[in-house]
């Protein structure tokens, strides 16, 4: 990756706020809208119902967190497993990022995986 592409990370679509009323099915959309890959939310091994707030699903998972009503951040500078921790932190959450749907490997940058094609 060049420098210019990670000074770009660092500045364009600078942040990305994921708020825990949001329904899953908008926060993937907006999510894609934004970087350009997919964000898919498991209930244990299964992809978990669209329909249902980020809330909602922390609440049917058996992880005790304390979701905070703010939400968190995500850049495209950050590495995609960190940003897949960061949901298990927060919301206690199983998410992937993919790209035409195959994973996205964890140590690439978000960014990265935008400008990569699978």
């Amino acid at each position: 990756m060049g420098l210019l592409d990670k000074i770009k990370d660092n500045f364009n679509k600078a942040e990305f706020t994921v708020a825990p009323n949001k329904k899953l099915k908008t926060i993937s959309t907006e999510f894609e809208n934004a970087f350009g890959v997919e964000l898919v939310f498991y209930k244990g091994k299964q992809i978990a119902d669209g329909a249902l707030t980020l809330k909602q699903l922390n609440d049917k998972t058996t992880k005790t967190v304390e979701t905070k009503a703010d939400g968190m951040k995500l850049k495209a500078s950050m590495k995609v497993g960190d940003a897949e921790k960061l949901f298990d932190t927060h919301f206690g959450v199983t998410v992937q990022i993919k790209k035409g749907g195959k994973l996205v490997p964890n140590d690439m940058t978000i960014g990265e995986a935008s400008r990569t094609e699978f």
